[in-house]
Parts: structure tokens; C-alpha cells; sequence
């Protein structure tokens, strides 16, 4: 049983930055593929970013390449998500995901079963 718990999530004006962090209270976190999600209101949930378990490989919707950063740090089972020149369209509630089996479920959002956060709302105002 994973239980993973987002913060950092808020108001902010466009081309500003946000700092996501997403704690997991987990055995052997360093075994876990971490991604974070998003859903607008009226939208499907969507694949943002995703990282292995070394974190040396990470992934990114093409939306946010370029602008946002994922990491982990496994000493401190957190992973997080930094986000810069916000846009209006990045507003959303953004979900941490875990998954024992590796980032590919999450990034092709294809039989993904494994936990999820209670999610942090992000508001970018124009």
C-alpha cells in the first residue's frame, strides 16, 4: 500500500513558477516509477511527467516540455515537479502517481494500477 500526499499546489499568475512536491509513505521507495498527472475541470486526467526509480530516466507531455521538472530525492521518498513560465491552460489539479512496474503504464495512461495522491490544485491566471 502506497499512500502518497501532494503540496505546494496554489495561485499563481502567468509565466510564474510553482514547486509540486509529492511525499510517499512506502517500503522501498527507490522501487517505485513516480509520475505526475493532471485533470481541468471537464477534461480526462492526463499524463505530465514521469521518472524511474534511479531517476535517471524522465519523461514529459509534450505540453510541459521545456518548462517543467521532475526529480526525486529517494533518501526523503519525495518526488516533485517544478514548474515554470506557467500558462492559464496549466490550470488543473495535479495527482502523484506511483507504480511498481515502471513508467510505461503512466505514460501511455494504459492499464496503469498503481496509487495515487489526493491531488493539489494549480490556478495560473492570465
Amino acid at each position: 500500500q502506497v499512500q502518497l500526499v501532494e503540496s505546494g499546489g496554489g495561485l499563481v499568475q502567468a509565466g510564474g513558477s510553482l514547486r509540486l512536491s509529492c511525499a510517499a509513505s512506502v517500503r522501498a521507495f527507490s522501487s517505485y516509477a513516480m509520475g505526475w498527472f493532471r485533470q481541468a475541470p471537464g477534461k480526462e486526467r492526463e499524463f505530465v511527467a514521469g521518472i524511474s526509480w534511479t531517476g535517471g530516466s524522465t519523461y514529459y507531455a509534450d505540453s510541459v516540455k521545456g518548462r517543467f521538472t521532475i526529480s526525486r530525492d529517494n533518501a526523503k521518498d519525495t518526488v516533485y515537479l517544478q514548474m515554470n513560465s506557467l500558462k492559464p491552460e496549466d490550470t488543473a489539479i495535479y495527482y502523484c502517481a506511483a507504480d511498481s512496474t515502471g513508467t510505461l503504464a503512466m505514460r501511455t495512461m494504459r492499464g496503469f494500477r498503481g496509487s495515487w495522491g489526493q491531488g493539489t490544485q494549480v490556478t495560473v491566471s492570465s
